[in-house]
């Protein structure tokens, strides 16, 4: 979908023309031009984002077994599908501190990243 790849893309330097650095306008001359070299920059980032993820899921699941927790395998699930966990996330298998725990050692073995960078709330991710 060229949406999302274009929204990453609205402050690109396709988009600025000409010694002042000028923005060019949808319509103007060069504007063809801008777009499609947006596309193939956000092109290249998505690929290498995906191939970044997938790295770092397969060496969430290569430590997946050195895991001792009960909930530990719903959580590489869930990591594996959403974005981000909370620090504080729990189920019924995990408890909230077992969760902070398990988050720790992962990001200990480097399978996992503190997305949010605050001390108090954090989310952990690929």
């Amino acid at each position: 979908m060229p949406v999302p790849l274009m929204m990453g893309q609205a402050n690109a330097r396709s988009f600025k023309a000409g010694e002042p650095r000028r923005r060019i306008r949808p319509g103007s001359e060069g504007w063809g031009r801008a777009v499609l070299l947006a596309y193939a920059q956000a092109t290249v980032e998505a690929c290498d984002l995906g191939a970044e993820l997938a790295k770092r899921a397969a060496l969430l699941l290569a430590v997946a077994p050195k895991l001792r927790a009960k909930g530990s395998a719903e959580v590489v699930k869930l990591l594996l599908n959403d974005d981000a966990l909370p620090g504080s996330w729990s189920s019924s298998k995990l408890s909230a501190r077992g969760a902070r725990r398990l988050f720790e050692r992962l990001q200990e073995l480097a399978a996992v990243r503190e997305l949010s960078g605050r001390p108090t709330f954090r989310l952990y991710g690929l």
